[in-house]
């Protein structure tokens, strides 16, 4: 009974949108699904996958928050 948890910053990925749509967030699910059925064999009705958002002043990378440290990274890019 495999369990997957994906955690993704709240932030959308498309102009306007400020978290995964639901059609992104169904494709994530099937996309793992599959994969540990043609993998491992698992099958789909005993496969769950939790999709966590997390607001991105919650994400730190490098010591800062996600907004902090993308900041920090335009400026030297």
């Amino acid at each position: 009974m495999p369990y997957v948890n994906i955690k993704v910053t709240r932030e959308g990925t498309e102009p306007g949108a400020t978290a995964t749509t639901p059609e992104q967030k169904r494709a994530l699910i099937k996309g793992v699904s599959d994969l540990l059925f043609d993998i491992l064999g698992k099958p789909h009705a005993s496969t769950f996958v939790v999709i966590d958002e997390v607001d991105m002043e919650n994400w730190g990378v490098g010591g800062v928050t996600v907004p902090e440290y993308r900041a920090k990274h335009a400026k030297t890019d």
